[in-house]
């Protein structure tokens, strides 16, 4: 006895049990959030196109902007002010202090771990008295607009895992990214533009950023980052193609459509609906990226508070600026990535050069949000993947210097979306070494993140591999303090 088997495991499922096994492979495969949903009193608040039923708690933030600064910005040359490493400049660090932690191969066999003090100048700001270099004075002026959170720890000690575990809550590729947990989770607020967008600054060196880090992992396809690109068409393919119009390229998707609905009729398959939904997208994307790119209408104020690299596409003035244009459109979550950070070597002339590029612009965009009642409904971030070591990589001489990676301790900033403003939280010991006061993990900076918007992180969850997964993975705790 024969049977005639289909070419596919997936048709042979549909075709197995009338139909019955593709069922269960469908559901299995388009899991959504399972039970994890608020109460229905809050689906008002929430698109249809959101997994969440409802929202779990009334939100205090409706959009993330996340300026992420790669490579690991120096926390005690920036906002960890720490005079006592100035007193002991050139002095052993202390056996006691390290605690006996692994290094990098990048200084862990040196003979020598010399305390580096800051060369730039720290000052007090605003009513809060926050700590600030002199290399960051536009920031200062915003400084009573900060949670500034420098007790951040992490577990990564390499860049790859610790970017990675940022972005994703795991050091290994291959889970979904923030953004694409958002756009899971609560649905696109506006129908022609995605619900996550990814800006790059361009022409910058350092480690590599893989598109893994904005991707969707094992979510469907359609919550990854959509990156706006810096050089022709912010999205590939936005135009249509010679001797192609508007008509034609409708009456194309709408012939595919019906071929898709056909194939649906015969086959539950999630991944063809998902198809149908990009296709959808993009058209009407046409219309919806040229008008959010076109800056023409920003009045001069305005652009002259970004600072004068604004109106060249890619820089980090023009993205800060572009984020805030599309949180006004509804985007979820809009992720900037800022290379070079990484000074292992020549600190004292490259970090200014950092700061010059990011400072003016963070700040402005802070401002920007708030001149225009927006700051409350959205939360602004900014840091990156871990700190930078209180010693010398290398050899310190009396002009130059570089710093190895550290993760047992780096800063960050908020702002706006719910964070207590004007707020230093957590410490660090007087080596800017260890954590000595409210520690705060990666994981509980992403439960406190997702709460802000609405969510309990344990409850966003999707079913993979026969286990519930969720950002923050079996870990992370609310960081209440800092909660307006």
């Amino acid at each position: 006895m024969s049977f005639d088997i289909p070419g596919s495991r997936r048709q042979f499922l549909n075709h197995f049990g009338m139909g019955l096994g593709g069922m269960a492979l469908a559901d299995l495969m388009s899991t959504p959030a399972a039970a994890n949903v608020g109460d229905a009193g809050d689906r008002k608040s929430l698109p249809e196109n959101a997994a969440l039923a409802a929202l779990h708690h009334a939100p205090r933030a409706k959009r993330v902007i996340y300026l992420f600064q790669a490579g690991a910005p120096s926390q005690m040359d920036l906002l960890d002010h720490k005079p006592l490493l100035n007193e002991l400049h050139g002095t052993q660090l202390p056996d006691e202090v390290r605690g006996g932690q692994r290094l990098t191969g990048m200084s862990g066999n040196q003979s020598s771990l010399p305390l580096v003090g800051s060369p730039f100048q720290f000052a007090q700001h605003g009513q809060s008295g926050a700590w600030m270099s002199e290399l960051l004075p536009h920031t200062a002026k915003i400084a009573d607009e900060l949670c500034i959170v420098k007790s951040m720890y992490t577990e990564a000690i390499n860049h790859g895992p610790g970017v990675t575990f940022l972005q994703s809550g795991s050091q290994l590729p291959g889970r979904p990214s923030m953004g694409a947990w958002l756009s899971y989770g609560l649905g696109a607020e506006n129908e022609n533009l995605p619900a996550f967008v990814v800006l790059l600054t361009k022409n910058k060196g350092g480690q590599p950023l893989a598109a893994r880090l904005w991707g969707s992992g094992f979510l469907p396809s359609e919550h990854q980052g959509v990156r706006f690109r810096s050089a022709g068409d912010p999205v590939l393919y936005l135009r249509n193609p010679a001797g192609v119009k508007a008509p034609g390229r409708r009456r194309m998707l709408d012939a595919m459509n019906e071929l898709h609905q056909l194939k649906l009729e015969s086959e539950s398959d999630p991944y063809v609906e998902a198809r149908i939904a990009q296709h959808e997208l993009a058209f009407r994307m046409q219309m919806s990226i040229p008008d959010v790119t076109d800056i023409s209408g920003e009045s001069q104020a305005t652009l002259d508070s970004y600072g004068p690299d604004v109106g060249e596409n890619g820089t980090f003035a023009s993205n800060c600026l572009l984020a805030r244009r599309l949180a006004e459109r509804g985007v979820r979550f809009i992720q900037l990535y800022h290379q070079g950070w990484d000074q292992h070597g020549g600190l004292p002339k490259q970090l200014p050069v950092q700061c010059k590029e990011t400072d003016q612009p963070a700040s402005a965009l802070v401002r920007d949000l708030k001149a225009r009642g927006m700051l409350d409904e959205t939360l602004v971030v900014w840091g990156g993947e871990f700190g930078r070591t209180n010693y010398c990589q290398g050899t310190l001489t009396a002009n130059n210097f570089g710093r190895d990676h550290h993760p047992r301790c780096f800063t960050m900033w908020m702002a706006g979306g719910g964070v207590r403003p004007g707020v230093s939280y957590g410490e660090t010991d007087e080596y800017g070494y260890n954590v000595v006061a409210d520690p705060v993990h990666v994981h509980d900076f992403q439960a406190t993140l997702l709460h802000l918007l609405g969510i309990d992180h344990e409850r966003l969850t999707y079913r993979y591999q026969g286990r519930q997964f969720r950002l923050t993975d079996v870990h992370g705790q609310l960081i209440q303090p800092i909660l307006a």
